[in-house]
């Protein structure tokens, strides 16, 4: 079993340090919150520290998921970081959704102090923490995806690597680019058969078994037709992300048209008080239009 620290316990980073503590792994968590971590150690096996570099000094492994760029910067530099606390040879995982610039910045960084950086951003939502099934998309040196991936399985249902330094974020912008375009096709089918007097649950009885079957509608279209919107990804963060995509498509030369258009849909969400319901509610704003 593996020594490793866990930065950020978030409703991602809570459960999948608690995989790792279940797995027998020896864990110390850092989160900005302290009492935050003091529940995580009264829930699982293991001890928090008062900042990143002391959760780090001595460790195998350094995880982290945060909130954003410089959320994920802070907990690596400066004198109370991460890599400050890092032993040559240790690797840090970073399962945070940010740029790729930053992912490669940190990777330099990490290079010169002879420690490894993986990116390695997930998706399956709260659930998927909870329940140890993550899509778990990494790039970095192999050698240092080889040490890691083990300790990832503890809440992987899968983890690959994509390619060299970023290429894991790369992969999750099109997870999200993916998602956006879903559940705005989604959101406008179960509005087309309210509008058209249809059974909603009927409906979707039908067409998930064909060609528009999706992870989004088994596990969203209940709750979207019960106008609950508190069961998953936030449009804030959702947002967040999709701004990362589009900034990136802007560079690579990608073209996404549909992933723009959705981006203004949750703006308006945001605009309705919805910053914190979850993804689907594009059906809501469907809802409002009339």
């Amino acid at each position: 079993m593996a020594k490793c620290a866990f930065l950020g316990l978030g409703v991602m980073g809570y459960p999948m340090a608690g995989h790792l503590a279940a797995a027998d792994h020896e864990v110390t968590v850092y989160n900005r919150s302290s009492a935050k971590a003091d529940r995580w150690t009264s829930d699982h096996k293991g001890a928090y520290a008062a900042t990143p570099r002391e959760a780090a000094d001595g460790v195998d492994f350094v995880m982290a998921c945060v909130g954003n760029d410089d959320d994920l910067r802070s907990v690596c530099l400066g004198e109370t970081g991460a890599f400050a606390g890092m032993a040559p040879g240790t690797v840090f995982v970073d399962h945070t959704t940010v740029s790729a610039a930053v992912t490669r910045e940190l990777y330099k960084a990490a290079d010169t102090l002879n420690v490894s950086f993986v990116d390695a951003p997930i998706s399956g939502g709260q659930a998927g923490a909870e329940n140890g099934q993550l899509s778990i998309m990494c790039g970095g040196d192999q050698g240092a995806y080889d040490r890691a991936e083990p300790i990832m399985s503890a809440y992987a249902k899968i983890c690959r690597r994509i390619g060299e330094s970023g290429a894991g974020q790369m992969t999750k912008m099109c997870n999200q680019i993916a998602i956006a375009g879903l559940v705005q096709g989604l959101s406008e089918a179960l509005h087309f058969a309210e509008k058209a007097d249809l059974d909603g649950r009927a409906v979707v009885e039908v067409i998930s078994q064909g060609a528009a079957g999706s992870w989004q509608m088994a596990n969203r279209y209940e709750t979207m037709l019960d106008d609950q919107f508190e069961h998953g990804f936030a449009v804030d963060w959702m947002r967040k992300d999709l701004d990362i995509c589009l900034k990136t498509a802007n560079e690579t030369g990608a073209s996404l048209p549909v992933t723009a258009l959705v981006d203004q849909f949750y703006k308006d969400v945001q605009k309705m008080g919805g910053g914190r319901w979850d993804t689907s509610s594009l059906l809501k704003r469907l809802r409002a239009l009339g």
